[in-house]
């Protein structure tokens, strides 16, 4: 059994995550190989994710993301919030969708999956992926300032972050 690793990651400085026996979404055997989602096409090959095409006789599985967001179960929260959000809404949000998109095209399980308007200075945006919560948060800061706290639970592969300013 894997016991799940928390450390630091010497390049980011910031927690890395391992999926534990707590995750619910982590597979507990190799899948048909290869396989392709359904919803979002996505392939696993060799035991990965990817977005190459998958060969026409692949199997269908449907991927941990498309399951968590069927779910509704975010693997990460990240709360944006505070007066320089409130003023710079547009720009920081695109700039959240953006990140998203590049971690998207290398890593087909880190997804979006909604933004909780909560009033003009602040929104929870939840994801599939704890990385994706950090990776979004730690580009906030270092693009616009501010600060980042991770609160996450090792166990269950989960994190709440927040970037405000």
């Amino acid at each position: 059994m894997k016991t799940p690793r928390v450390g630091m990651d010497n390049r980011r400085h910031t927690p890395t995550f391992d999926s534990g026996p707590g995750d619910a979404y982590r597979l507990d055997r190799k899948l048909a190989d290869p396989a392709t989602c359904p919803k979002c096409k996505a392939t696993y090959l060799a035991g990965r994710w990817t977005w190459e095409k998958a060969p026409p006789q692949a199997a269908q599985a449907e991927c941990p993301a498309c399951r968590r967001i069927v779910d509704d179960y975010p693997g990460g929260w990240l709360t944006l919030k505070g007066a320089f959000f409130a003023e710079h809404r547009t720009e920081i949000l695109a700039r959240v969708v953006a990140r998203e998109t590049h971690e998207k095209a290398e890593h087909p399980l880190q997804r979006i999956i909604a933004f909780d308007e909560r009033g003009p200075a602040e929104t929870v945006i939840t994801t599939t992926d704890p990385h994706l919560a950090r990776n979004i948060a730690e580009a906030l800061k270092s693009a616009f300032k501010g600060a980042v706290a991770l609160d996450f639970s090792p166990g269950e592969n989960r994190v709440r972050a927040t970037w405000e300013r």
